[in-house]
């Protein structure tokens, strides 16, 4: 790629890049460290294609200038965790926004296969969720409490079980992306179609409105944080598919950085989700209005932390 290009590509971030360096005893460390990996990501390209320019030396002192006031300051950063989740969490989102959408319309349309195939075939939901499962359910049905399954042993054993196996499944879901983004789909898939088949089931069965108001209390979250998952692994195949103007090694490697970002975000979401699916799930008995609401506050904090959030803080950036 020629110089003159990879400038005209460029400028524009680093000149808001200048704004964070010149700013920098005002700016978060979330946001320095993040700068800093942008600007020593241009300078690697630089220095290995354009070793005697000026833009060269131009970014060499951007960087330089913000690694001494990260040392400086590293004593200072003891809300470092705190500025992961609040700051580098929704502004790498904010980078993989067409990620998360791809991952969001795929689990929704697999959500809708499993819909149409249980609608026209009430045996798939076997095939889905296992012969013991449904049995399982319809018995719990018959006696007055189809969501019974969240009824049944230790609540602190159950929280344990389910956290870890939920992030193991972002985890996969973000490694699979290694397979070009098809293992994460495959994911996306499955998790899709059978929460399409199941809510499906449940409204054959007449208890569909109990079902969403069980699943969803704790499935808002948990949902909520597979897509997310999803849009890790979408980050890390894309970096090794479309490139762009960098070496197919390099946008790999800064697609696993995002994406890695993306999944450890997940891991207290889905903490939460294993408590409320452990503790509280299984009180069915509690009023409609009150586990509904709590699903609408769920999905607002969603809403907000993936979505509204990132846009505020790219704002505010492109202003300062």
């Amino acid at each position: 790629m020629k110089e003159t290009t990879f400038i005209r590509q460029n400028i524009e971030k680093w000149r808001q890049l200048e704004t964070v360096v010149d700013s920098a005893s005002g700016q978060d460390p979330g946001r320095l460290a993040d700068a800093y990996t942008e600007i020593t990501t241009d300078l690697s390209f630089s220095r290995s294609h354009y070793p005697r320019s000026r833009i060269t030396i131009y970014l060499n002192n951007m960087a330089l200038a913000l690694h001494n006031t990260l040392y400086k300051n590293k004593k200072e950063t003891q809300s470092r965790l705190l500025h992961f989740w609040t700051a580098e969490v929704p502004r790498v989102m904010y980078a993989s926004r067409r990620e998360l959408s791809y991952s969001f319309l795929l689990f929704v349309l697999s959500a809708a296969v499993g819909y149409l195939s249980q609608a026209n075939d009430e045996s798939f939901a076997r095939m889905i969720m296992g012969n013991g499962y449904i049995d399982m359910t319809l018995h719990n049905i018959e006696n007055g409490n189809p969501m019974g399954v969240y009824d049944h042993g230790s609540s602190l054993l159950m929280f344990f079980q389910i956290t870890i196996n939920n992030i193991r499944v972002a985890f996969i879901a973000f490694v699979t992306g290694l397979l070009t983004g098809f293992g994460t789909g495959l994911v996306m898939l499955a998790n899709g179609v059978m929460i399409g088949t199941f809510e499906t089931f449940c409204f054959q069965q007449h208890v569909g409105m109990e079902s969403l108001l069980a699943i969803w209390l704790h499935g808002t979250l948990e949902i909520s944080a597979i897509i997310v998952a999803g849009a890790a692994g979408f980050a890390l195949g894309n970096g090794w598919l479309f490139p762009g103007t960098y070496s197919r090694g390099y946008a790999f490697a800064a697609g696993a950085r995002r994406g890695l970002k993306i999944v450890i975000g997940t891991v207290p979401i889905f903490i939460i989700a294993g408590f409320i699916e452990s503790f509280l799930t299984r009180h069915t008995d509690a009023p409609n209005w009150l586990r509904g609401g709590f699903i609408l506050l769920s999905l607002a904090f969603v809403i907000f932390y993936y979505i509204v959030l990132p846009f505020r803080l790219r704002h505010d950036i492109s202003q300062s």
